[in-house]
Formats: C-alpha cells, structure tokens, sequence
C-alpha cells in the first residue's frame, strides 16, 4: 500500500485533541476570530485548523490568516469533516458544517442594516445586520449552537429580529473594546511608536466600505485636509477597510490615492492593527463604521464625515453617535472645525455611547473562554484570562519623511 493511501491519523504527534475549525469569510471576519484564539492557545488537548468560506470580500483572507501555514483546509474538505467546534463571524455556507459552531458579531453596535439587495420577504423592514433571521437561520433551523454578542441590547433586539436564536445567545462583550481599554494608558508610547514629533496632531481618516463611507468622497474631503492644515503640526492617516481593498484591488487603492501619497498623506495598509493608531489619534474623521463608534473610548474627538442614516440602525450606538459628535461642514475652514470638535467634546454623552459597546467590560475573554470549553466539553486552563494591551504600531513615516521630506511619506508597513 502507498504511504499516502493510508489513515493520516497515524502520522500525528498529539492524538485525542478536541478539533477547532476557524471558518474565515473576509479578512474583517478572520481578525476577528483571531483576537480569540489566545484563549486555547497552550492547551494541547485542542487543535486549529482554519478554511476560507464563500464571499464576496474573501480575497483579503490571505493576510488574516498568513503565517498560518499547511492547516487552511478547502472549503469543501472542511464541510466534509467532523469538528469539535467551529468559529465564524459569518453566516454563509455555515449551515454545512459538522460541527456546532460559536458566531461571534464582526464589528460593533450593530450598525448596519442589511443591503437593500437582500432578498426578503415583500413590505418587510431591513433587517438589522446579523441579527435577523436569514443570517442565523437555515430554513426553520438556527444554525449556530451559540451566538456571543457584545451587549444586552443585542439580545432585547433578537427578541424583535430573530426570537428562535434567543436561547443560543450568550452576553459575553466585546474583545476589541477591551483591548483598546487596556491599551489607553499606552497612549504616549504609540505615539512615540508612531514617530509623532512633540506638538504634531494625528488625524486618522477612517472609511467602512460601500456608497455611504468616507471613502466614497475622499475625492472631496482629503484635497482639504491637505490644503487647509498646516503641513508641520498635523500628521494625516487614512485608515480603509479591507472590503475596499478585497473588492477593488490593492493597486487600486493605493493608485487612487498616489498624488495624495506623494504629497504626505499615509495611506495606512491592509492588514496593519488600527487600533493602536485609534489609541494615539487626535481627531477621527469617520463616517458608520465601526472604527468611528470605537473612537468614543480614547481621547479623539469625532467629526463625521459621512453618515447615511438611511442604511443605519436608528437604535444602535452608531446612530446616537451621529446625534451627538459634530458634522464636518463644507462652508467653515477644516483647522477650525477640528477645533471646535476637540473644544465641544462631550464626554459624558461619549461616554455614554462607548459603555453601550459592551455590557460586559473588561470580561470578555473570561466570558468567551468559558463559551468555548463548554461546547468543547472541556475544563477550562486554570488560570484567569488576561486582556493584554495592543503591540506598539510601526512608524507612519519613512526616512525621507523623518529629514522633513512629505513628499517621500508611504504607507503604514503591513
């Protein structure tokens, strides 16, 4: 018989491990799913293995999951395997998995409401992203054996959206805020990580994707930036969302915006943490992404750029933001707009808005870690979980940039 003809079990080193499948859609989503995989790492009783699932957006995949190496399976082999346990932050094609699987949300609030192309039933409101029944459900069957959501008001909305997952659902909170959370007090040496000199503003330029973003008129609003702030005292980043990168191509996004490279903008690349670059930031100008609403934790003020209210959920942390943060006019100078969105900073109300992020702060790889040993039928490690603070950023500029050449300023290295 051919040695590769026979059982691939008799080749492991580790056998009896309980088998985790990590079911990555696009790169938001796999980053995601990454962030809680610390939680079972050191334990040799699990073992990882990671596939790529049908979607639009999945050509980004390749940077959430590099370094990675020989354990990405095809889709079609994974949905052909028993696992243990599967992880998605995604709904498509998961209804073919043997395994239960934990969905985790991919951003935060829950801002977004559904595409108006999505098929649903005639007079039915747009659901709200992820939480109605067609991204939980298969048929009259709901898909995941869990679904961990960062607030309770997430839950008080699946009564209304999708009342059949209501049982599945667990308030576990939010990896991300907790992250930026214990990375505030690292503020001071991002910045210095970042090369800021003493005095120089960071403003972070922050797009989601689709027709509605920031992106959609950086055309309009990065021209201003450059031309209405002084060029010594302000650093301009612009931070895109990988959607745009996987849908249009990353030469292509980098060639939009080359003539506003070459003149000192830093185009942040795909694939570079933004969060701490959202730690070290003096202003955001954003639009519905999650990225904006996150802002409300650090010590940036807010102005939006963009917000179509009509793809937006009205109840959702996003939607309040837009009530409160100021909106970047047309017809005042940009430094004195900037001005007025750091002197009018409402703490209270961003305060306010932040805390509806998570229910559970500060708690989340506790929460989750316990999710996930129980589906596992597992004991947990015994040690308590700790949220650690985000590595110190790359700098944002080059070596021409750092002798006062802007025009030689690039992106972020990945």
């Amino acid at each position: 018989m051919n040695v590769t003809d026979r059982n691939p079990a008799q080749w492991v080193t580790l056998a009896g491990c309980r088998k985790v499948l990590v079911v990555v859609h696009t790169e938001v989503y796999g980053r995601r799913l990454l962030d809680v995989l610390p939680l079972l790492a050191s334990d040799l009783r699990v073992q990882v293995a990671f596939t790529v699932a049908p979607h639009a957006f999945n050509g980004g995949t390749r940077r959430a999951l590099h370094g990675v190496g020989e354990v990405v399976l095809p889709w079609e082999e994974a949905v052909r395997t028993e696992f243990d346990l599967a992880l998605a932050a995604g709904s498509q094609g998961t209804e073919r998995l043997r395994a239960p699987l934990v969905r985790l949300p991919h951003g935060a609030g829950h801002i977004k409401l559904s595409r108006v192309a999505d098929a649903r039933a005639a007079g039915e409101p747009r659901a709200v992203g992820g939480m109605g029944r067609s991204y939980l459900m298969w048929g009259d069957r709901v898909v995941p054996a869990a679904y961990a959501v960062a607030h309770d008001e997430d839950l008080a909305l699946l009564r209304v959206s999708c009342p059949e997952a209501v049982p599945i659902t667990e308030v576990v909170g939010d990896g991300v805020h907790d992250r930026i959370a214990a990375s505030m007090p690292l503020r001071e040496r991002y910045r210095l990580a970042l090369g800021l000199r003493q005095g120089e503003r960071l403003v972070l330029v922050s797009s989601t994707w689709g027709l509605g973003s920031s992106f959609n008129r950086l055309d309009a609003l990065l021209p201003r930036l450059l031309t209405e702030l002084p060029g010594r005292g302000y650093r301009i980043a612009v931070l895109v969302h990988p959607n745009v990168w996987s849908g249009h191509g990353d030469w292509q996004v980098r060639s939009w915006l080359a003539a506003l490279r070459r003149r000192g903008v830093v185009l942040v690349s795909p694939g570079t943490d933004w969060r701490p670059l959202l730690v070290a930031a003096d202003w955001v100008l954003g639009d519905h992404g999650s990225v904006t609403l996150y802002a409300t934790m650090t010590r940036a003020a807010i102005l939006l750029a963009r917000f179509p209210e009509e793809d937006v959920n009205p109840d959702s942390p996003g939607a309040e933001l837009a009530r409160t943060a100021p909106a970047l006019s047309v017809a005042h100078p940009l430094a004195e707009q900037l001005a007025y969105a750091a002197e009018a900073y409402p703490t209270e109300a961003y305060a306010r808005i932040a805390a509806r992020i998570s229910s559970e702060p500060g708690r989340f790889d506790a929460n989750m870690r316990r999710l996930l040993y129980r589906i596992l039928r597992l004991g947990e490690p015994a040690y308590q979980p700790v949220t650690a603070p985000l590595p110190d950023p790359r700098p944002l500029e080059t070596e021409g940039a750092a002798h006062g050449r802007p025009e030689d300023w690039s992106e972020v290295s990945a």
